[in-house]
């Protein structure tokens, strides 16, 4: 501040008309200010730039409206230099070079999308869906087919059971520590913390029932939650414009039909129907947005120097990391999809089962809500409510598992299963508003997960088990590994036990421990900057299980 400087604002003035602008609603008045002075000489000097503006921002938005002879015209407010164009707006040119283009991609594939980082066994599958079957770490799944649990893992396995419920509740307690830094996107170290334990507890229902159609038919409905995710940190740490909350639930239903060919043979088929429902939320540094389009030289930008173009930004109030919005986007939806089993029994002693889960295409319809928007953004209906959708396909499975009695006593079991997690490229989210679609890369390999298993019965009541198994992260690498599913290659070390009550009625209990290999994070948003580190992960699970015999 300038003591001797005298200020103009509320002050009355006698002045003549200099030049009118219909394409942004303005005219210039000439008070007799020395030139250069105010903020209304920046505009002055970029004014018929900033017409041309306009109708990037237009192109921004709808490349049509730009092609239109007369295009349509905006308030003439800075948020249309913040929101230049990434397309190549007809008879502008723009080099990959030039800090405009590059501010250009920021502002529309950065501000505009701000949705996701994600959006995910590994990646964001559960395979708990029995709690008799935790304590092998759910080795031999698709032949174990001891309870009515298997109408997931392998329906075939019906055949083996008489008329059965089986109710089990599991609880899943993740760690995800993270310790590193990050960047605005201006390059600028972000403020607060680490965002403490982003592991939420949360708790899995499984419900089976078995009922023999007769000798040789069954029927089997299951009720159970297929995907699942939950991570939350606290709403100021230092990675908040990637993500602060994510929320992923399912519920699938899934009745089956199996058959008994022979004894040697068994087929199973089943209907698999799922609700999905999701909720991200995450912060906006609208400070962060301001001051690189500012400085691009014209025809992206005004050219401002740093100084002006961070004078400009803190007048509007908007300075980096000090004026943050937010953003809550949900969504849900019905999908459908089918799985299929086999089961063959070529001794007495010995399973092997062969299953396979289809994908299921699912297409979110909800709903984005922002709080704290400025109007600058607001006026040109960018941060605005809106309708959104966004399609994702649940992956398919295959597993081939093997069951093998040992005398009396001891059964040794192991599994295989492919997940095709590679239908997961990228996740597109569709506007109803003027916003381009949000499009993040995610690249999504398909993964492996082994098992090995060991029972052992001391009586006819107790049985003891124990697995281990090894499941791989879809995740290729730290740069396209985001805060929402700090995942990694995982090691399982299990024990359970069940114990028969009487004919009708038994109890399981599992516990697994989850070893995740330390995930490692270097991802990049043109609309969140950097976050760089290194995560301090386990899971620990716990599952209870009831099976009546009716």
């Amino acid at each position: 501040m300038r003591a001797a400087s005298r200020g103009i604002v509320g002050n009355i003035y006698a002045g003549r008309v200099e030049r009118v602008l219909p394409g942004m609603q303005a005219a210039f008045v000439d008070i007799g200010l020395p030139p250069g002075r105010g903020a209304g000489a920046i505009v002055e000097r970029y004014g018929e730039d900033l017409v041309a503006l306009l109708n990037l921002v237009d192109f921004c938005q709808d490349p049509e409206l730009a092609r239109r002879p007369s295009p349509r015209v905006h308030r003439a407010t800075l948020l249309h230099y913040v929101a230049a164009t990434q397309h190549h707006y007809p008879g502008v040119p723009m080099r990959k070079h030039d800090v405009g283009y590059l501010s250009s991609r920021l502002l529309c594939a950065g501000i505009l999308t701000t949705l996701t980082s994600t959006s995910m066994a590994g990646g964001f599958a559960l395979i708990e869906q029995s709690a008799s079957q935790i304590g092998n770490a759910y080795a031999g799944g698709a032949a174990f087919a001891s309870d009515a649990s298997t109408i997931y893992f392998n329906p075939a396995g019906l055949t083996r059971l008489p008329h059965q419920f089986v109710g089990a509740a599991h609880a899943v307690l993740p760690r995800a520590k993270f310790d590193g830094s990050a960047t605005d996107p201006l390059g600028n170290p972000v403020s607060g913390g680490n965002g403490g334990d982003a592991g939420e507890l949360g708790f899995v229902g499984n419900l089976y029932y078995n009922l023999p159609l007769g000798n040789d038919l069954f029927f089997g409905m299951g009720i159970n939650v297929p995907f699942g995710l939950s991570t939350q940190y606290n709403d100021d740490w230092k990675g908040r414009y990637h993500g602060i909350e994510s929320e992923v639930r399912t519920i699938n239903f899934n009745p089956s039909l199996a058959y008994k060919v022979n004894n040697l043979v068994s087929i199973g088929a089943g209907v698999s129907l799922q609700y999905i429902d999701a909720k991200l939320t995450q912060a906006l540094d609208q400070g962060s947005l301001c001051r690189p389009a500012l400085m691009a030289p014209p025809p992206a930008g005004l050219g401002l120097d740093a100084a002006a173009a961070d004078a400009t930004c803190n007048g509007l109030g908007l300075t980096p990391q000090g004026n943050d919005a937010t953003t809550q986007v949900k969504g849900n939806n019905w999908g459908m999809g089918y799985n299929l089993g086999v089961l063959l029994q070529p001794t007495d002693a010995t399973r092997v089962g062969l299953a396979y889960r289809s994908k299921v295409k699912q297409q979110l319809t909800g709903n984005a809500k922002f709080r704290n928007a400025d109007s600058l953004f607001t006026a040109n209906n960018v941060f605005v409510n809106t309708d959104v959708s966004a399609g994702i396909d649940l992956p398919q499975t295959a597993s081939l598992s093997i069951y093998h009695d040992i005398g009396d006593q001891w059964s040794v079991m192991a599994d295989a299963t492919w997940t095709g997690w590679n239908t997961f490229k990228e996740l597109r989210i569709n506007y109803d508003s003027l916003q381009p679609d949000t499009v993040v890369d995610e690249r999504w390999d398909d993964t492996m997960r082994y098992a090995l298993g060991v029972d052992y019965r001391p009586s006819g009541k107790w049985t003891l088990r124990a697995g281990v198994a090894f499941d791989e992260t879809p995740v290729p690498n730290a740069e396209h590994r985001t805060p929402r599913i700090p995942g990694e290659d995982r090691t399982w070390v299990a024990v359970g036990f069940g114990y028969q009550f009487n004919r009708s009625i038994a109890m399981d209990v599992g516990y697994a421990h989850l070893f995740v290999q330390d995930p490692e994070i270097n991802t990049s948003l043109p609309s969140a900057g950097t976050i760089t580190g290194e995560y301090d992960a386990d899971v620990n699970l716990l599952s209870v299980q009831l099976v009546w015999n009716i």
